[in-house]
């Protein structure tokens, strides 16, 4: 079974934090870039970021630069995506996704570059 499941998603107050994981079962994972999107109500889904194969490489929205990180942990096929400071602005539902490539060098942001997808986790923020 192929599959990408987000989880850690929920209910929090402004300026907390969430952290956010995305396990990959029956996929490669090592040698791919991963890569977090979000859709709100009524908004187009969205980049939020990514990290290369390698690790070596991330990127980000510009909205959230310097309160999201992203890191993996190959030995664990998990991609994670830290939230601190988080805003009402960040409500969404959060999917993870892999690159359709093979050691890219980078880490990219277009949606049409990846191929797998998860199903999404629900993150609130509240005011």
């Amino acid at each position: 079974q192929v599959q990408l499941v987000e989880s850690g998603g929920g209910l929090v107050q402004a300026g907390g934090s969430l952290t956010l994981s995305c396990e990959a079962s029956g996929l490669m994972f090592r040698t791919y870039a991963l890569g977090w999107f979000r859709q709100a109500p009524g908004k187009e889904r969205e980049f939020v970021a990514a990290i290369s194969w390698s690790g070596g490489s991330t990127r980000y929205k510009d909205s959230v630069k310097g309160r999201f990180t992203i890191s993996r942990d190959n030995a664990k096929n998990t991609v994670y995506l830290r939230m601190n400071s988080l805003k009402a602005q960040d409500t969404a539902v959060y999917y993870c996704a892999r690159d359709v490539d093979v050691y890219r060098q980078d880490a990219p942001n277009t949606d049409s570059l990846y191929n797998y997808w998860g199903q999404g986790t629900q993150v609130t923020v509240s005011s």
